[in-house]
């Protein structure tokens, strides 16, 4: 039964639309520097995940897990590439139906070749060769543009996953914050504190969440790229780091680098906010206090009784000290967790929940050598308002 012409011009409208849809996603995507929110590409995530989720469930050893997530980002990339192409290759072979004078399966087999080559030998006409030379361009264009998207994509993924590593001498492996504070102090058993040390690290890393954050929101698949060794994660390092923070402001503010650790905490929060945002998790823009943090009082005391283990200066007690810590982690604890849960990172101490019910793997800890016989105190350096 033959199609009646408008209605094919109806279905090239359709097929106009999906190729703009398509266009809009790869524009956004590979080529705009900030976040982007694109249906297509979240749809392609969401699809990707589930895959990845139902194959890992059988798997209960987190070690074997990772292994097989390794590849989440990969595959993530080349199906994003393949719903481009499928969704041009749909759209302009609508859009060449009303053109030819036969069965949409001829619309197919004329435009479908014409994404990998410049003419066609079957056009007919201006209308048709310009249908089939913007598909020609646009599917090339779209290839080389995932192609040159990957050194970007891992220089970014070098970048992040450098301090990750350097972090894991102070806070361990997998990160906590009341040991990155107890290493610092303890200084490997050289007898010497290295707190003064701290003001650079956060510093550092104050900058590193600023790079993240920006890297993470405009190339939202870097989030699924995951570190080389199985128990790090660029998640439950900065997640370390951000407590050890509100530790040390919380318990020790005489000794604490007031101003650089202050940075350094909302530098975290927002890049935590921002990524959790961009891959669709409903963070509000002011954190609600009364519903507390999921961290207990008890694990509170746990982590000052590991920090006085290596004579940590402590100035406040814990219950002094207990409502401000809270306060500080209100502000990064949701979207630090939802972001952990999603990635499925490493369990590592005071990082929340997991898809799969793993057990907490608290850090390695070195033999222990000795202590430092005098804490050396360091006062709170001036700096930029916030």
């Amino acid at each position: 039964m033959a199609v009646p012409l408008a209605a094919r011009y109806v279905v090239g409208a359709l097929g106009l639309l999906l190729a703009a849809t398509a266009a809009s996603s790869v524009i956004g995507t590979l080529i705009v520097p900030r976040s982007v929110a694109s249906w297509l590409t979240r749809k392609v995530d969401q699809f990707v995940d589930a895959v990845f989720t139902v194959a890992t469930k059988p798997i209960k050893d987190f070690r074997r897990r990772d292994r097989v997530l390794a590849a989440h980002a990969a595959t993530l990339l080349l199906c994003q590439l393949v719903a481009w192409l499928a969704m041009f290759f749909i759209g302009f072979s609508l859009m060449f139906w009303p053109l030819v004078h036969a069965g949409i399966t001829v619309a197919f087999a004329t435009a479908g070749p014409a994404l990998w080559e410049i003419g066609s030998a079957r056009a007919r006409g201006a209308p048709e060769e310009t249908i089939l030379d913007i598909a020609s361009i646009t599917g090339i264009v779209t290839v080389t543009l995932q192609i040159a998207y990957l050194p970007t994509l891992y220089s970014a993924f070098n970048r992040r996953e450098t301090e990750v590593a350097l972090l894991a001498g102070r806070a361990g492996v997998p990160s906590w914050g009341p040991e990155l504070l107890a290493r610092t102090h303890y200084a490997l058993g050289s007898g010497v504190s290295t707190i003064d040390t701290l003001p650079d690290l956060y510093e550092a890393w104050e900058r590193w969440a600023a790079d993240v954050a920006e890297s993470h929101t405009t190339y939202l698949p870097l989030v699924r790229f995951r570190s080389p060794k199985a128990l790090s994660s660029w998640v439950t390092a900065l997640l370390a780091v951000l407590d050890s923070a509100a530790l040390i402001l919380a318990l020790a503010p005489e000794t604490a680098p007031t101003v650089p650790a202050r940075l350094c905490l909302r530098g975290g929060f927002t890049c935590f906010n921002e990524i959790a945002r961009a891959m669709g998790f409903p963070i509000p823009a002011e954190p609600d206090v009364s519903r507390g943090i999921s961290v207990s009082y008890q694990e509170f005391l746990d982590a000052v009784q590991r920090m006085r283990q290596v004579d940590f200066p402590i100035d406040r007690t814990p219950e002094e000290a207990w409502p401000d810590f809270v306060g500080w982690r209100v502000n990064y604890e949701q979207a630090a967790y939802a972001i952990a849960r999603a990635v499925d990172a490493v369990p590592a101490m005071w990082s929340g929940p997991r898809r799969h019910p793993d057990p907490v793997i608290p850090p390695g800890r070195p033999p222990r050598g000795k202590p430092p016989t005098k804490p050396q105190r360091h006062k709170a350096r001036s700096g930029h308002d916030v």
